[in-house]
Order: C-alpha cells, then sequence, then structure tokens
C-alpha cells in the first residue's frame, strides 16, 4: 500500500513509482490513497480520477494489483507504517521494505513521492511508461471535459498555444524568490513561507541568478513574442489561483489577447461537477495542455516535466522551457535594449529549450521528463535501435543532484502545504528494533533461498 503526497501530477508520479516498487517486491498492490490533506484539500479517490478497470486490466502481466487488503479472519489486516528515502533504488527495497513485508504481510509506505530511484534496470524503465502513458487513464466524464475542451479551442483557431502558468501564492513563497511587489509582497509571501518550518532564510538574489525562479506573467509573454508569436495566437491557460490577481496577468493578456482558459471556454454549469475538486480541474488542464501544438510553461515543475515527457513519447510535440538562468540578466536589463537586440538574445539563449526532438537537458531531470528507455532512437540506415548507454548517463546526472533531501519548490505541485526538509519517519526506538529484527527475517529468508539454489 502506498500513500500518495501532493497535487495531481505529484501524485501521479507516486502511483507509478507504487507500481514500479510492487513489481520489485514481488508483491500485490492495493490501489492507491490519494492525498486529501494538502493545501486543495480535495476529497477525490483514485477511482474518481482515474480508470480503475483499465488500470487493473492492463497491468495485469505486470503485478496483480487489487482494491483493498482482503480480510484475515473476518477483519482488516492493519498496515505496516513506514516511510523510505528518496530515490530508493531496487536494492534498497530489498533491504529496507522487503524484511517487513515478509514479516507484517501488509506494508504501507507514507508519502510517496520521489521515493524510487532515476537509475533503474531498463525493464522497469519500460514498466514506468506502461503506467503512466497506457495504464493511467482518466475517468470518462474528465476525458470528455477535456476533449469538449480541446474543440472549443481548435474552434477558435486551428492550432493553439497551451501555457502552464504556476504563480501561486503558496508555490513562489516556498520559491524564496522576489517578483517586484516592494514591502506587501514581501510581507504576504513571507507570512505563507513561514508554514514551512524547516526552510532556510531566503536569498532571492541567489535564486534569480541560478535560474530557480519561475518566470512571471509578462516574462513569459516576452519569450513568446521574441520567439515569433505574433498577437493574433490563441493562447490556453493552466493555472491555479495567480498571486496579484489580474494586475498581474494584464501584461501577459496585452501580450496576447486571445487569452483563454477553463473558465472561458466552458460554462459554471458545465464545470460544476469539477469545481470543488482542484485535482479534476487539473486533469482538465493536463488533457488540454497535452493536445495543444505548443506547450509551454513558465516553470519546470511537476505538470510540465510530466507532459514533456508524455510529448516525447507519443511522437513528439514541442514542449518550451524557459533558460531562467540566462533569462534572468536579460530580463533585468531589457528596457536598456532595442526590442530587435532582446528578441535575438532570447533566441540565442533558447536554444536547447525549445523541445527539438533529440534534445537532451542538461543537468537538472527526471526519467519522467526524458523516458529514452521507452522511445526508439532513429539512425541513419537503421531504426528501432536503443540507446541505454544515453538513459544511464542522463540517470547518473539525475542522481547526482536528486539525493535524499534535496528538494525545491519545483517538485511540488502547487498549492501543496506540505512541511518540508530532510525526511523523518514514523519509526520509535523499538520500531527500530523490530526492523532490524526484520531484516534478521530477510537474511535467513536469503540464506534458506541460496541453500534451496545449491540443492537443486
Amino acid at each position: 500500500m502506498i500513500a500518495t503526497s501532493g497535487g495531481l501530477n505529484q501524485q501521479r508520479t507516486g502511483i507509478i513509482d507504487a507500481v514500479v516498487a510492487a513489481r520489485i517486491l514481488n508483491a500485490t498492490l492495493v490501489i492507491p490513497k490519494l492525498d486529501q490533506k494538502s493545501f486543495w484539500k480535495d476529497a477525490s479517490d483514485f477511482a474518481d480520477i482515474f480508470d480503475v478497470e483499465s488500470f487493473i486490466s492492463s497491468l495485469s502481466n505486470d503485478v496483480k494489483i487489487i482494491r483493498q487488503v482482503p480480510d484475515r479472519n473476518g477483519k482488516t489486516p492493519y498496515p505496516y507504517k513506514m516511510r523510505i528515502p528518496r530515490k530508493c533504488t531496487a536494492k534498497c527495497y530489498e533491504n529496507r521494505v522487503l524484511p517487513a513485508l515478509l514479516k507484517k504481510h501488509v506494508v504501507q509506505l507514507t508519502k510517496f513521492d520521489y521515493r524510487v530511484s532515476n537509475r533503474l534496470e531498463t525493464n522497469l524503465q519500460k514498466l514506468r511508461c506502461r503506467v503512466n502513458y497506457h495504464a493511467l487513464q482518466f475517468t470518462d466524464p474528465i476525458l470528455k471535459m477535456g476533449e469538449m475542451l480541446v474543440q472549443r479551442m481548435r474552434a477558435k483557431s486551428g492550432r493553439f498555444i497551451a501555457l502552464h502558468l504556476r504563480f501561486e501564492p503558496d508555490m513562489l513563497a516556498f520559491s524564496g524568490c522576489y517578483f517586484g511587489g516592494g514591502e506587501i509582497e514581501r510581507r504576504e509571501l513571507g507570512a505563507i513561507r513561514k508554514r514551512w518550518k524547516t526552510l532556510h532564510a531566503s536569498n532571492p538574489d541567489r535564486e534569480r541568478r541560478h535560474g530557480k525562479c519561475p518566470l512571471t506573467p509578462e516574462e513569459v509573454g516576452l519569450m513568446l513574442r521574441a520567439l515569433g508569436f505574433g498577437k493574433d495566437v490563441h493562447i490556453y491557460v493552466a493555472s491555479g489561483e495567480v498571486y496579484g490577481g489580474e494586475e498581474t496577468l494584464a501584461p501577459l493578456k496585452a501580450l496576447f489577447p486571445n487569452f483563454h482558459s477553463k473558465e472561458t471556454l466552458a460554462s459554471k454549469e458545465e464545470l460544476a461537477p469539477f469545481l470543488s475538486f482542484s485535482s479534476r480541474m487539473a486533469a482538465l488542464d493536463y488533457i488540454v495542455c497535452d493536445k495543444s501544438d505548443v506547450f509551454v510553461t513558465n516553470n519546470n515543475g511537476n505538470m510540465a516535466r510530466m507532459l514533456a515527457g508524455r510529448r516525447r513519447y507519443f511522437g513528439h510535440k514541442r514542449t518550451i522551457r524557459p533558460n531562467a538562468k540566462k533569462l534572468y540578466s536579460l530580463f533585468l536589463n531589457r528596457t536598456s535594449m532595442s526590442w530587435e537586440t532582446f528578441s535575438s538574445k532570447v533566441q540565442t539563449f533558447q536554444k536547447g529549450f525549445m523541445g527539438e526532438p533529440n534534445e537532451i537537458k542538461p543537468g537538472r531531470g527526471e526519467f519522467h521528463e526524458h523516458p529514452m528507455d521507452c522511445i526508439c532512437a532513429k539512425t541513419k540506415g537503421r531504426s528501432g535501435h536503443s540507446k541505454p548507454h544515453l538513459s544511464n548517463r542522463i540517470g547518473e546526472a539525475m542522481e547526482k543532484h536528486a539525493s535524499d533531501g534535496e528538494f525545491d519548490w519545483r517538485d511540488l505541485d502547487y498549492g501543496e502545504n506540505t512541511p518540508l526538509g530532510r525526511d523523518s519517519s514514523n519509526e520509535t526506538d523499538s520500531d527500530m528494533h523490530e526492523l532490524e529484527d526484520m531484516r534478521s527475517v530477510w537474511a535467513s529468508y536469503r540464506e534458506h533461498r541460496e541453500a534451496k539454489k545449491k540443492a537443486f
């Protein structure tokens, strides 16, 4: 069993990795329990968002999945709860989780986000793709509403851009960045930032210099215009509550007057079944962004990474992400140069960030963004030849960056209000002694298995 954490796309990564963990452990997976306690307080169950039958049946050859833990002697077994480190490898699962599973029979892994390593065997990486791109299908009501939104965008313009705009108060506060709102912004976002007890004091200038701040709506608009997207382009904006409201959005709307969202494309009556559920609203945005001709993001968060990978996997569609580190100084000095100079520099800085088919993200990244083990590389005179060595190199770079406890706002879905910092499990001293006992059980089990092999 797992308990997911965060918003829709953060939970999606947990669900995918739960299937992989069950495969590693040769265990039965119980339909995951979604996070109903985060900032959004979304009461949706797995079956409210995803097609349960499709999930179970399409993975039947990989992992046995059941809806709930079966009763034993008329009683439902209480799971042994434990938390494992982030980026746990297959060996880590065998050493930490399997002993508990063998002794307790039912184990629940809590706050299950980013708990499986990026570096896995190819067959496990391919399982990740089967879960993400095939098994995890939205329910019919969500799919139908999402498709209707796409059709209405197509009716307005044959081609359109979708922008995932992360500019919500909680996310901005967590980022530690400053966006030009003066003392009022510092006071408001500072108060929100105090919710996370373990965050260090913010250094806005350093964060922006290092490219860790999301672009403002105006900066995204300027970047797109500099890249050659005209004023007549229709743009669909997927976002939560934008900090500063209409005042913050006004510069973007001035640059792109054909500005659309769920709320402008559908009536309140049509959106009524979804409005009270943040994850279902996020699912609608996910569908429209996926179907767009060009997907643009002002960040590199969960939804941006998940969609970038999906758009690569299904035949490649362009995904533009900002080279925030290089664009920082350009936006800072844009009034001191002509539009032609500014535009030329943006185009130069954005090389390698425009979603080209063979583009490999330098530095930070993860498998969901670059599912290379699942994509055939076409070579001259030969096609369908995979390059596992390439994905291994990417994976090594990812692992170096993403060690346990290293986490920033880009790893969180906007709106999540979960204390961060180094993980602490719910294990007491007695739990630790019991875990050692379980490891002893596991060692005995392995010895017994090796003895059987020799006897055979």
